[in-house]
């Protein structure tokens, strides 16, 4: 689904999964200076992880934050994202359909040159 979008748009997507933070905090930083922009789904480490923001602030990229589900609808635990502050948007409670959308406004704002 998010191939399509990329391939309809122009534009180039790469994709990475890791349940590491380590690792995702590296795949930003490596990625930064070379990408337009972050689609990302930090999962639990929504609530927990200082290092994925700061990676996210040192990178200086329009990043899109999306859930499967919907964070405000779980446990209070859930309600606090440590990145809501610092990204373009945020897209939750839709299934995959969070990535579409999320890319979708991620695209646009790029393109529109926001």
């Amino acid at each position: 689904m998010l191939e399509e979008i990329a391939t309809e748009h122009s534009i180039d997507l790469e994709m990475f999964q890791s349940n590491s933070e380590g690792d995702i905090v590296t795949f930003i930083q490596q990625k930064g200076a070379k990408c337009d922009g972050f689609v990302i789904n930090p999962a639990a480490y929504t609530h927990t992880s200082v290092a994925l923001r700061d990676a996210l602030l040192a990178v200086e990229k329009p990043t899109i934050e999306v859930h499967l589900t919907n964070p405000d609808a779980r446990e209070p635990f859930r309600h606090r994202s440590l990145i809501a502050d610092i990204v373009l948007g945020r897209v939750a409670g839709f299934g995959p359909d969070s990535y579409r959308l999320g890319l979708l406004g991620l695209v646009r704002h790029l393109q529109e040159g926001r």
